[in-house]
This record gives C-alpha cells, sequence and structure tokens, in this order.
C-alpha cells in the first residue's frame, strides 16, 4: 500500500466502558505519572535536609525521612485517586452515553 492510497474508515460509538478496567488503567497512568515528582521531591528533601543540619537543627534526618515517605506516598495516593476517579467517570460516562449515544470515533 502506498502513502497515497488511504483505508476505508467506518464511525463507531463508543457506548459504554467497564468501571473496574477504565479504573484500574486510570489508577496505574496516574501512579506512573507521579513518578515524575519523585526527583522533585528526593532533591527538596535533601536541600531542606542540609538546611536543617547546617542550622545546627536536630531535624535533618526528618526532612529526609519526610521526603522517602512522600516517594513511596505520592505514587500510591495518584493510583487509589485515579481508580476511583476512572471508576467514577465510566459510571457517569455510561450514564450519559445512554442518553446521547456516547462518543462518535473514526476508525481505519
Amino acid at each position: 500500500m502506498t502513502s497515497q492510497e488511504t483505508l476505508p474508515t467506518t464511525t463507531r460509538r463508543i457506548k459504554r466502558f467497564a468501571p473496574l478496567q477504565l479504573g484500574s488503567m486510570l489508577g496505574v497512568t496516574y501512579a506512573l505519572v507521579s513518578l515524575v515528582f519523585v526527583p522533585f521531591i528526593l532533591i527538596f528533601s535533601l536541600i531542606g535536609s542540609a538546611i536543617a543540619k547546617n542550622g545546627g537543627g536536630s531535624s535533618a534526618p526528618a526532612f529526609f525521612g519526610f521526603g522517602i515517605f512522600f516517594i513511596i506516598f505520592i505514587p500510591v495516593i495518584y493510583g487509589v485517586i485515579g481508580f476511583i476517579g476512572g471508576v467514577i467517570a465510566a459510571f457517569v460516562y455510561n450514564i450519559v452515553a445512554k442518553w446521547i449515544g456516547g462518543i462518535e470515533v473514526e476508525v481505519a
């Protein structure tokens, strides 16, 4: 097939999303996207730890521990929020799609 030939297209409607499948997909996606923040959290916790150490405070390990806690906590909480949001979005979409017919997409 050459680049000038086009495939025939068909219009389809997405009538329903499986709520648990969409929730799982968004939960994993949100958790992976949250990993973008991990290096920044680590850098800021190291900076805070160094500032506290240079200031003579005893809270230097607390800053670093706080950063490590959030490195683990943020992907988990984003994943949970993504899952819950995905399930709710699927339920809402399924109800609205019954009224107006769903999203129309063109597939080749």
